[in-house]
């Protein structure tokens, strides 16, 4: 069982995003501490929201249950307004801020692990740091047994010097811990129900209470200021970095590659400096990425080149390259070996196998075939300022430069549209189409247009 603090209004983020729901590498924190119980064989998450509260729970959806802490009294009030779902049950409950990103499954593992072998009541994560600020010290007695834990304000000067600090991860024992949770009073600087009053409740009783340090600081962090974001930030990007390159992709400069907690890339591909990879991003093996090229939530099979470009949404195929300065937007499809080029743009259209759009190209809504080739500027006029209207062009058509396919419309297979036509009406299969005017020369007009023009600024 997990229970996961996620209450507070975060006032020192100045925001009007709830504090929790704040993002680090592209996931919101709670997001990332939902994740992390769940690795640990939770199989029941409750989180305490307050501020937020619906946004919290539109995020998280029915991957958790929740209770409503109306009024912020402290983090042991906020455990006991668990009671009635949790307070009946037996085993081990980890209690965890939902700011505390950064946490590991691992971390999570070897806290529990400890914390049944030996039986204990309570078992706390710790950590050593030179300069505690702000952090409540955990205060031991004889033979290095904890005592209680007192909050950075509650401290005398000698607690103040103690070094060794509570991350404010704890693993329970359920009976124990809403047992003892009755017997916390507010009786303190902030008049506020301490959880880790429990400490010491557990301690007066004989119970037996551990502490697990951790050697990672990094899992100390709890994001409570725009300040404590971007350091979290930082260390979750030099995790993720880590993970990446000891699966095998390279990674150019991991210091100005920003790579989200949920993508997925595969092993020999190479991503150079500059490039943004988010959301549910997955990579193939054997790609090219960059440099500076934003791909949100797009998948690209193995060998795709990207350089320079942006993906929205977008599914590409195996030995695809895209780029330089392209714009793939949402519901864009490439099959293999397509060429989408410098300064094209593609939207909700398919684009099947072999097919190339190489420079300044718009197409939107349509649907392209094998083979295709797209020429320079040429368009899909797909928009009446009402409505869209979809393009199809079959396979092995060609489209020349320059060309206006106003939608809907269908190009046949084979088909071979002119330069500068304007189509309006579809092509039968193997059928050359022209639409432009006519093409007149006048023998000399030239010198004597630039003699009218000449006159005309003269007498100006």
């Amino acid at each position: 069982m997990a229970i996961v603090l996620a209450a507070g209004q975060g006032k020192r983020m100045k925001s009007k995003l709830y504090k929790v729901l704040h993002p680090v590498c592209g996931k919101p924190m709670v997001g990332h501490v939902l994740n992390t119980v769940k690795q640990v064989n939770s199989e029941r998450v409750v989180v305490v929201v307050g501020h937020g509260a619906e946004a919290v729970q539109s995020y998280l959806g029915s991957s958790a249950e929740y209770v409503l802490q109306e009024q912020q009294l402290g983090t042991g009030h906020a455990v006991k307004e668990v009671k009635s779902l949790l307070g009946n049950e037996t085993g081990s409950t980890i209690v965890i801020c939902g700011d505390t990103p950064l946490v590991t499954p691992e971390t999570l593992e070897e806290l529990v692990q400890l914390h049944e072998s030996h039986k204990a009541a309570a078992t706390i994560l710790v950590a050593q740091m030179d300069n505690p600020k702000g952090y409540g010290r955990v205060i031991r007695g004889e033979e290095g047994r904890v005592l209680r834990i007192v909050e950075q304000k509650d401290c005398s000067p000698e607690e103040d010097a103690v070094q060794e600090i509570n991350t404010g991860t704890y693993c329970f024992d359920n009976a124990k811990l809403f047992a003892a949770l009755e017997k916390v009073d507010n009786n303190n600087v902030q008049q506020e129900y301490y959880l880790t009053d429990v400490i010491g409740i557990l301690v007066q009783q004989l119970e037996t209470v551990l502490g697990y340090n951790t050697d990672d600081l990094a899992e100390s962090i709890g994001v409570n200021d725009r300040l404590a974001l971007s350091e979290a930030e930082r260390f979750m990007r030099e995790r993720i970095a880590k993970r990446h390159l000891l699966n095998g992709v390279t990674l150019i400069d991991p210091a100005s590659t920003v790579i989200g907690a949920d993508v997925i890339i595969g092993s020999d591909t190479i991503i150079y400096p500059g490039t943004i990879l988010k959301g549910n991003t997955v990579i193939g093996e054997d790609c090219i990425i960059g440099p500076n090229s934003d791909i949100d939530s797009s998948t690209l099979a193995n060998g795709v080149t990207v350089k320079h470009s942006v993906l929205d949404h977008a599914e590409v195929g195996s030995g695809t390259s895209v780029g330089p300065f392209a714009y793939l937007r949402p519901k864009t499809k490439l099959g293999d070996h397509v060429k989408i080029g410098d300064f094209v743009e593609i939207k909700n259209a398919t684009i099947d196998n072999g097919s190339k759009v190489s420079h300044l190209s718009y197409i939107g809504d349509a649907f392209v075939g094998k083979n295709v080739n797209v020429g320079c500027g040429a368009i899909t006029v797909n928009y009446d300022g009402y409505n869209k209207f979809v393009t199809k062009i079959e396979d092995d058509a060609f489209i020349g430069s320059n060309v206006n396919l106003v939608a809907p419309v269908t190009i046949g297979k084979g088909a071979f549209i002119v330069a500068g036509s304007t189509i309006t009406q579809s092509v039968a299969e193997n059928d050359m189409a022209i639409a432009r005017q006519r093409q007149e020369n006048k023998p000399g007009y030239a010198d004597k247009f630039r003699a009218q023009a000449r006159a005309k600024k003269n007498k100006g």
